[in-house]
């Protein structure tokens, strides 16, 4: 399995477009986790598999996605309506409710990964404005491996933000 996983792009149609380009038909899902600001009649967001973040108005995209690719359970969602910026704990319980085995979201636009409860919880930091302690416009690249579950960071110019890389071990639900 391997996926591309963007969030908060607000409107930057180039960088999607790019991804897209880049991307398409050599990995097995191209996700957005919200706020792209676009409609999902826009040639920059189709082919993604998008969720509506809260800077994007209109019934376009729903809350929440789960897919299930190659036998993961992935759980898609901005994070707002979670409360992510104050705790975690909200986006854990709807992950443990859906059995899911990955959690995307954004909304901070702060990167990060970790494992909780079996589920590797991702947030690919901001395409087009990133904060935190690490400013640099990302997306994620998750690809499974023999020893789990790779992770890179990438930014936005397609170079692996290195020193962030990690292979997380992973169970299927």
């Amino acid at each position: 399995m391997k996926l591309v996983v963007v969030s908060d792009s607000h409107s930057e149609r180039d960088c999607l477009m790019h991804l897209k380009e880049k991307y398409e038909g050599s990995v097995d899902a191209l996700i957005h986790c919200g706020d792209s600001e676009l409609s999902k009649d826009d040639p920059a967001i189709q082919g993604f598999e998008t969720v509506r973040g809260n800077c994007d108005f209109g019934p376009d995209f729903p809350n929440e996605r789960v897919l299930d690719i190659d036998g993961y359970r992935i759980f898609v969602t901005h994070g707002h309506l979670y409360n992510i910026k104050m705790t975690l704990m909200n986006l854990r319980y709807r992950a443990r409710e859906l059995k899911a085995d990955f959690v995307f979201f954004g909304h901070s636009h702060e990167l990060g990964a970790e494992m909780m409860d079996n589920a590797l919880v991702l947030n690919p930091g901001s395409i087009s404005l990133p904060r935190g302690a690490i400013r640099v416009k990302t997306y994620a690249l998750i690809e499974s491996v023999p020893e789990g579950v790779l992770v890179k960071f990438m930014d936005d110019q397609d170079q692996e933000l290195t020193e962030l890389t990690q292979i997380f071990p992973l169970f299927k639900s």
